[in-house]
């Protein structure tokens, strides 16, 4: 057995097990300390206020930039290319300095006040400290002002990014790995797509960049997907031609005074079209004696038929590859509903070419009180187009289509009616049609207010 009289006693040998080394922080100054943490909140605030810049550049006004040259805006490009590295790089650096901080925080409150207290300190002085000046106040300055922080701030970030590469490759492996899991691809975090709802936003909220007229030009490109050939086109039974089996002098007179520069040839009914004429092909023919039916057919050229479901977009192309100006709307038997001309399509986009609702539309007749008389017929379309109504389109083409489908009926004449709040007074009815109203727009009550009275 061991005999205990062989050791000292344990007393000879002080305790050091609760005792604190001191280290190399406990030697660094209190003004150091203060100096240091200040330092590093202000590195917080560079990174913060650096990731709300980046993310909140636009980013088609920053590839324009970049092409015309623009350093800053060629360095942020680059970083915006790869935002899973950059977020990567920004939160490595701003978890490294504030975590930094918190230490220094401990240590600078242990030598202030009592050690059993200086974690509470530390966290309760500061939290508010890296909130104010290292999160709110330099992330809603960089929202504001993208350009003014991320730029300058992409000279730091970008060489940072080279040197800690390994880190920032090394922290990014395991959130990718996850993203995948979710069906994220890197393309898709460095794709930034436009809808054409969010580019209508856009050009809305233009304001004074965009004027009001190309405004409503650019809203009218991106509407013409949205509206088909039969919206527009003029109804088979307005159709203006020329018929071949009318008298010769009747067709001459007609070739002579036409408000039209292309007409439509058919014989007896418009379902037998033969083509259209261009009016400047007669120029030197209408007077001539020898000019005859026949010679007049010779300058018909063949048909255009559309499908009465094609686009505007769609149709607007297909004029331009076919080179032609107007086209007849087919059904799907091939029946006539219309005709459509390239003028109608842009008058979509560009409006129309005169402000006078008397000389805009033959369906639309000012009234010295205000209000406006209405043909039945009238394209609801082109009455919101001219008149800057808002009469629904998703539903029926014509105004009396709209008036008849809401009261399911033919109303007598003198009835009245609020239509989507504009006040519809019925002038006058056929069998089977309401032929005119009356539309005051300026009493219009709101598109809520719709109800029906005799």
């Amino acid at each position: 057995m061991l005999d205990n009289s062989h050791f000292p006693a344990c007393n000879d040998y002080p305790l050091v097990v609760n005792e604190v080394t001191p280290s190399l922080l406990n030697d660094i100054p209190i003004w150091v300390l203060t100096g240091l943490i200040a330092f590093l909140i202000l590195v917080s605030a560079f990174f913060s206020g650096s990731e709300t810049g980046l993310i909140s550049l636009n980013r088609y006004r920053l590839r324009h930039m970049a092409r015309d040259g623009h350093a800053g805006a060629k360095r942020a490009h680059e970083l915006l290319k790869r935002p899973d590295r950059l977020i990567g790089l920004i939160l490595l650096g701003n978890n490294f300095v504030n975590i930094l901080a918190s230490v220094l925080a401990g240590v600078l409150a242990a030598r202030l006040v009592s050690e059993s207290i200086a974690p509470l300190v530390a966290t309760a002085v500061l939290t508010p400290l890296v909130l104010i000046f290292a999160e709110i106040t330099p992330k809603t300055l960089a929202a504001i002002r993208p350009e003014r922080f991320a730029f300058p701030a992409t000279s730091i970030l970008r060489p940072l990014g080279w040197v800690l590469s390994p880190f920032v490759t090394l922290f990014n492996t395991i959130p990718s790995a996850l993203l995948r899991l979710f069906g994220v691809s890197q393309q898709e975090l460095s794709e930034h797509t436009i809808g054409q709802e969010e580019l209508r936003t856009v050009v809305n909220e233009a304001g004074a960049m965009i004027p009001q007229r190309h405004q409503r030009m650019l809203l009218g490109i991106l509407d013409l997907e949205k509206a088909t050939v039969e919206d527009i086109m003029v109804p088979r039974n307005e159709i203006v031609g020329i018929d071949l089996e009318d008298e010769w002098e009747q067709i001459l007179t007609q070739l002579r005074t036409s408000q039209h520069t292309r007409l439509p040839v058919y014989r007896g009914d418009i379902d037998q079209v033969i083509g259209i004429l261009h009016l400047r092909n007669l120029l030197g023919q209408l007077h001539k004696a020898e000019f005859t039916r026949e010679g007049l057919e010779q300058l018909v050229r063949e048909s255009y038929f559309i499908p009465e479901g094609t686009p505007l977009n769609t149709q607007l192309l297909n004029f331009q590859s076919q080179r032609r100006r107007i086209g007849m709307v087919v059904d799907e038997y091939g029946d006539i509903q219309g005709l459509v001309t390239l003028d109608d399509i842009l008058e979509e986009i560009v409006g129309e070419f005169t402000t006078d609702p008397s000389t805009s539309s033959k369906d639309i007749h000012p009234q010295e009180d205000g209000s406006f008389l209405v043909d039945g017929s009238a394209n609801i379309r082109e009455l919101n187009r001219i008149m800057k109504w808002e009469l629904p389109t998703d539903g029926p083409k014509t105004l009396n289509g709209m008036i008849t489908e809401y009261l399911e009926t033919i109303p007598e004449t003198g009835t009245s009616l609020l239509l989507e709040g504009y006040p519809i007074d019925i002038v006058q009815t056929g069998a089977n049609t309401v032929k005119t109203v009356r539309i005051d727009p300026s009493l219009r009550k709101g598109p809520e207010a719709s109800i029906v009275s005799s």
